[in-house]
């Protein structure tokens, strides 16, 4: 399929034919190509699919499916308000599919490509098989920069560019209904669904509250965005929030890239356009780590060096109990190192942190306490209410050194909380028994265990295979391959506005630690 959203040649055998539009990481009306051309159809419904693969998947939390559920309730709305009945229905999709057809005798399955963990993908391939053998035409697209069946990465970005600079696709006006449906009466309760209530604050959810919040940040709240994005006491505010809602896509990457540049364009505040600027930068990153993922899905289980197999308790062998007690304190928030543990209990409360701080703990469960990424990468993914794997496994491998080809970066926690909380007031938001007997005393001498896995670490890159290697891996994946520019040599601020102060300025050589967040 070519880049641009529909195209004449793409319609389908309408009228007459009879369509659902499966909904999944898309839940908005706006640049919708599935909800545009399910407006020719005879007759159409909308579904979503909560499915049992997800809920006891281990990358699961009882806040993403509330704030999911939260999601779909404005959905419902204006589809209904649009003669388009939204179905929600708990299952396997092949059954819920199977299901549904022989109650709505449907010809077309319409919906957005998507890259997701591997129990998405089997079921993407085992609704493919169902759909051949019921003579249901599937059809998908695109809606972001990922593009899939890639076979190079040489000229990624400007496919990229292409595709954001398109056309937006028309908001639906109407839909036919089939005659007897009707939106279901109420979503799932998370009871019913076998959840407890996760309780917590949650952000605002839906398709309104994307654009309201786009538009407060475009309009002055991202002014000392470059700055403020750092520091855990002011990337809060600080950063856009958006990653959830495009996690979900109750905004299309595509409206938050034209909305982007058209207020640079037509800013008068120099400072506030440069702020944008480098936000801009990142929505490209963004769709650059997930295509990682879509290219290689293994990724999800395996290092992308191989070289760096077996250096870590839990990559290829089972942790030991030292290995378990160490990923359990770093997990509760109570390793000894205040910054980290700060991090920690704020994500596992408000399943937001910002990415300075997730690269921090991170790298702390890599190096300093010696683990492979994939049982902490799922303890992180369950936190994360913004969770996308592609750029989840991506960064997890990225921070943990084993891609091969990016600098190894072993964030010390101790300069971390001297540069971001030089008076201790995030951490004693956080941790109010700090300074207390009843907080430990650190579980590991950071210097010791930075020294000790450097001495692990550098000689393993800089032999011969490994080198080999990490060519092999810069070729398919690497940033530079894929025409994307250095986005830590961005330019200097405007005139009359200061440099950020050292301490806080993202370091130059992290052009790929971005895309995760906004």
């Amino acid at each position: 399929m070519t880049d641009n959203a529909v195209r004449a040649t793409d319609a389908l055998t309408f009228p007459g034919g009879r369509a659902v539009v499966w909904f999944k990481r898309d839940l908005r009306l706006h640049d919708h190509a599935p909800l545009h051309q399910a407006q020719r159809a005879g007759a159409a419904l909308g579904l979503v699919i909560i499915e049992p693969q997800w809920l006891s998947s281990p990358e699961c939390h009882p806040r993403q499916v509330d704030w999911l559920l939260k999601c779909l309730a404005p959905l419902a709305r204006a589809l209904a308000e649009r003669g388009m009945p939204l179905l929600v229905r708990h299952g396997e999709a092949v059954q819920v599919l199977a299901q549904l057809r022989a109650q709505f005798d449907f010809t077309h399955l319409l919906s957005h490509e998507e890259t997701g963990p591997g129990w998405s993908y089997a079921r993407d391939k085992a609704v493919a098989h169902w759909c051949r053998l019921q003579g249901v035409h599937w059809q998908e697209w695109p809606q972001s920069g990922v593009v899939r069946r890639l076979k190079e990465r040489r000229g990624w970005a400007g496919r990229w560019q292409q595709r954001m600079d398109a056309p937006m696709v028309p908001r639906p006006l109407h839909f036919k209904a089939p005659s007897g449906w009707l939106s279901d009466d109420a979503l799932p309760a998370l009871r019913a669904l076998g959840l407890s209530d996760p309780g917590g604050p949650q952000p605002a959810a839906g398709e309104a509250a994307a654009h309201e919040g786009l538009a407060r940040f475009l309009d002055g709240r991202a002014r000392g965005y470059r700055r403020n994005l750092s520091s855990p006491l002011s990337a809060e505010e600080g950063c856009s929030r958006l990653s959830a809602h495009l996690a979900y896509g109750t905004i299309s990457m595509r409206q938050v890239h034209q909305l982007t540049e058209q207020r640079i364009k037509t800013s008068e505040d120099r400072a506030l356009a440069h702020d944008l600027r480098g936000f801009a930068a990142r929505l490209r990153w963004h769709c650059h780590f997930i295509q990682k993922l879509e290219d290689e899905p293994d990724i999800e289980w395996r290092n992308f060096a191989r070289s760096a197999d077996g250096l870590r308790p839990g990559d290829g062998l089972p942790m030991d109990s030292a290995a378990e007690a160490r990923l359990q304190a770093w997990m509760q928030g109570r390793t000894g190192y205040p910054m980290v543990d700060a991090c920690m209990r704020q994500l596992c409360a408000t399943g937001w942190l910002n990415f300075r701080m997730r690269a921090l703990l991170v790298s702390f469960a890599s190096y300093h306490l010696w683990l492979h990424w994939r049982a902490p990468g799922l303890f992180l993914a369950r936190q994360f209410l913004d969770f996308e794997p592609g750029i989840h496994w991506s960064q997890m491998q990225m921070q943990s050194g084993t891609t091969g080809i990016n600098t190894l970066r072993i964030y010390s926690p101790s300069k971390q909380a001297a540069d971001h909380d030089p008076q201790g007031l995030y951490i004693r938001r956080w941790i109010p028994e700090y300074g207390s007997a009843d907080y430990p005393v650190p579980i590991v001498d950071e210097r010791e265990a930075m020294r000790a896995a450097r001495e692990r670490l550098y000689p393993m890159r800089r032999s011969g295979p490994a080198r080999e290697e990490a060519q092999k891996i810069q070729e398919r994946h690497g940033s530079r391959k894929s025409g994307l520019p250095p986005s830590g040599k961005s330019g200097r601020p405007p005139a009359g506005r200061r440099a950020p102060a050292r301490a806080t300025a993202r370091p130059a050589q992290e052009d790929e630690d971005q895309g995760r967040l906004f």
